[in-house]
């Protein structure tokens, strides 16, 4: 069974109304709308240096903690857009319901960030910090990995995600049953041109007996190198900058991998005492602090 529950994943959700100066954007990409909420920090505008920020897996960026950290790198001089991943749906708000039909893939994030790159770009904004959280940590380090990019400044990481998540170790510990017949049924109807045919009761993510393509279950499960962030920040390109929560439960096996990538040109990282994977309250203000220092 999960050990770690979903709920998890939708506590503290409030409105960005609480935000001053936050404007949602909506725009149109292959066929959908996508969303992505902007806060300028005082006295900046489309002519100053943003932050794009992504969420985590299956999340949004209306949780408290993307709200709480827009509203610290404000306060410290960094104008922030932070993106909502459409994870296949129109126009999507809040957390992914598991009883929704899983279509979306892990590297459909690539292309939605660059897709808001270039929206920043048509706006007159020359340079851009990538941020990202969690599984949004990984999707950014590898975005950066393949685009260099003169836009793209810095790179900042949030508790990035390992490869470990969707693991046969990993799901084998959370539900109860070996992940190969599955991934291999999945893999076997991709290879037959039926990426699209729907698998029902399926284990996939967080979500329990839930629906799934089998071309989005090959996406997650079928091991690629670059699910591994500690592997694609062996040598960084842009000034990367990679926090890690000393309490974190999701990727606790975090640390030790960074620990030997200690003196890789370009990559700094910064342990957060007392903080847990989503870094709340005191530990949010001391990442934002160490960002604006970092990206300033």
């Amino acid at each position: 069974m999960i050990k770690i529950s979903f709920v998890l994943f939708i506590f503290s959700l409030i409105s960005y109304t609480n935000i001053s100066q936050a404007e949602e954007i909506k725009q149109t990409f292959n066929g959908q709308t996508l969303n992505a909420n902007l806060v300028f920090a005082d006295g900046k505008s489309y002519g100053d240096q943003v932050a794009l920020l992504l969420h985590g897996t299956l999340t949004h960026n209306g949780r408290s903690n993307y709200i709480e950290l827009q509203e610290n790198l404000a306060k410290k001089g960094i104008s922030t857009l932070s993106m909502n991943l459409s994870l296949g749906l129109n126009d999507r708000h809040g957390e992914y319901d598991c009883a929704t039909p899983h279509t979306h893939k892990h590297t459909d994030a690539l292309a939605e960030v660059k897709f808001w790159l270039n929206w920043l770009k048509q706006q007159g904004i020359k340079q851009v910090t990538l941020i990202g959280h969690s599984r949004g940590g990984n999707q950014i380090a590898w975005f950066a990995h393949e685009n260099d990019s003169p836009m793209i400044r810095k790179v900042v990481l949030l508790a990035p995600a390992t490869g470990e998540q969707q693991s046969t170790k990993d799901y084998q510990e959370k539900y109860g049953k070996a992940l190969e017949p599955v991934l291999k049924k999945a893999q076997d109807l991709v290879k037959a041109g039926k990426g699209s045919e729907i698998m029902k009761d399926v284990d996939f993510i967080y979500c329990e007996k839930t629906q799934v393509t089998v071309a989005a279950f090959a996406d997650y499960y079928t091991v690629k190198p670059q699910f591994d962030t500690p592997a694609l920040l062996k040598s960084v390109k842009k000034p990367t900058l990679v926090f890690i929560a000393s309490e974190d439960q999701f990727v606790p096996e975090l640390a030790a991998r960074m620990e030997t990538l200690k003196g890789t040109k370009n990559l700094t990282i910064e342990i957060i005492d007392g903080a847990d994977h989503f870094f709340m309250d005191l530990a949010n203000e001391d990442v934002a602090a160490s960002i604006a220092k970092f990206v300033k």
